[in-house]
C-alpha cells in the first residue's frame, strides 16, 4: 500500500473545500496527509478547520513576509511541508511565474467555471449575464498564466431562469467539493500526471478533461 499524498493547501476564505478533504481523511475515503495549510489573510476561516484537525498552518502575506517578499516565502514554506501536491482552494492572490514553476506539475487550482470560460473573477455574475444554460467548476493544473493551465476535470450545473450568482453558487457547491474528492482520489492513488503532452491519467493522455457524473464517477468528457 503507498504512503499517504502529503498535500498543502492555501487558502483566502472559509475553506469548505479544506473542511471535505479533511473529513474525508478522517473517514479513511482518501488517503492522504494534510502537511500544511497557509492562508493570505489572517483572519480566514479555514485556518480554524486546520486548526481543529492538527494541521499545521501559517499565515503568509506581504506585509509579514518584509524584505524576502511574498512568493518567496511562500515557496521556502511549501518546500520545507514536504508537500507532493500543492491544492489552491479559494486563494484568491495571483502566484508569481518563478513560484508556480517551481512547482510545475505539482500545484492544482479549482476555479468555479468551465474554463477556458471566464477566467479570473465573478464568474457567476459572467454566467448569467451571458445567459449560459450551465455552469460548473474546474480543477487544472497551475501554469504562470491566470486560470490557464491544463484541466483535469470538471463538473457541470444547470443555471435555472430565476438564477442569482448566490443561488447558483449554492447549488455548485456541494457538486465541487464532489468534484475535489474525486480528483484528489486520483491524485492520492498516483494516476495523474502532468507529463510534457499533457494530462496523463494512469499513463494515458486525456483528450478532453474528466466529467464528474451525478454518481460520483469520473469519465472522460467530449
Amino acid at each position: 500500500m503507498s504512503e499517504p499524498l502529503r498535500v498543502a493547501a492555501l487558502i483566502s476564505g472559509s475553506g469548505s473545500n479544506l473542511k471535505r478533504l479533511i473529513d474525508a481523511q478522517a473517514a479513511g475515503k482518501l488517503p492522504l496527509q494534510l502537511v500544511q495549510v497557509i492562508s493570505n489573510r489572517a483572519h480566514a476561516g479555514g485556518l480554524a478547520h486546520a486548526s481543529a484537525a492538527g494541521i499545521p498552518q501559517a499565515v503568509i502575506n506581504a506585509s509579514l513576509a518584509g524584505d524576502e517578499g511574498e512568493d518567496a516565502a511562500l515557496q521556502r514554506a511549501l518546500k520545507r511541508s514536504g508537500a507532493e501536491l500543492i491544492l489552491l482552494s479559494g486563494y484568491m492572490r495571483i502566484l508569481g511565474a518563478d513560484l508556480v514553476r517551481s512547482f510545475a506539475g505539482r500545484m492544482i487550482n479549482q476555479h468555479p467555471s468551465l474554463l477556458p470560460k471566464y477566467k479570473g473573477l465573478h464568474t457567476y455574475r459572467r454566467a448569467l449575464e451571458a445567459g449560459d444554460r450551465e455552469h460548473g467548476a474546474s480543477i487544472h493544473f497551475v501554469t504562470p498564466e491566470l486560470d490557464d493551465g491544463p484541466v483535469i476535470a470538471q463538473v457541470r450545473v444547470p443555471v435555472q431562469a430565476d438564477d442569482s450568482e448566490a443561488t447558483l453558487a449554492a447549488r455548485l457547491a456541494p457538486r465541487e467539493h464532489d468534484l475535489l474528492q474525486a480528483v484528489m482520489g486520483l491524485f492520492c492513488a498516483r494516476r495523474l500526471a502532468l507529463e510534457a503532452h499533457g494530462i496523463a491519467l494512469d499513463g494515458q493522455g486525456l483528450e478532453a478533461p474528466l466529467e464528474l457524473l451525478a454518481d460520483g464517477r469520473l469519465l472522460p468528457g467530449h
